[in-house]
């Protein structure tokens, strides 16, 4: 099974000239949405996992099933003002501008060993700001996850300090 198969492309979605990766086809396809499970976690092999973070919001879909399936806790890191708890930021550039992400404090615990999650690696923006929250917090970052990754924007560069896997690459 090729999970690729499943990705739909969207031409002008969410805007003319970008071509949106559409994973709702694999969501649809338990045995597929098995198989791309199985391939994120297979990238772990025998690490001790504490955390898994998803980046809001698709970040959510396989972060959630990574966190079952490696036996770890989930934590969502949202756009602002969308926690209800007392929480830190990281503010990060956008091609026009900038945008922020906010964790809870009391989410990740000094030496927890943690997985980042999201379903794409792009400009890599959003995943160095949450590695920042992360590590803010005194985790410890396994690996930064992603189910694709669009290696024509160089996103791996910003956060090339830390280990990187990616299910599928454009």
């Amino acid at each position: 099974m090729h999970i690729k198969n499943y990705i739909r492309d969207i031409q002008g979605f969410p805007k003319e000239g970008i071509l949106f990766k559409d994973i709702t086809p694999l969501l649809n396809d338990p045995i597929a949405t098995k198989e791309a499970v199985f391939i994120l976690a297979e990238s772990l092999k025998a690490q001790k996992i504490d955390k898994v973070v998803g980046a809001e919001s698709r970040g959510f879909f396989f972060g959630i099933l990574l966190a079952q399936e490696l036996n770890a806790g989930f934590v969502p890191v949202r756009k602002p003002k969308k926690l209800p708890y007392e929480t830190i930021s990281a503010t990060y550039e956008l091609e026009y501008g900038t945008d922020s992400l906010e964790m809870h404090t009391d989410a990740i615990k000094k030496g927890d060993r943690v997985l980042i999650h999201d379903d794409v690696l792009a400009t890599g923006g959003t995943a160095k700001a949450v590695c920042e929250l992360v590590e803010r917090l005194g985790g410890e970052i396994v690996q930064c996850n992603f189910l694709m990754e669009l290696t024509f924007l160089n996103g791996r560069e910003k956060i090339k300090d830390y280990p990187i896997f990616s299910a599928i690459a454009y």
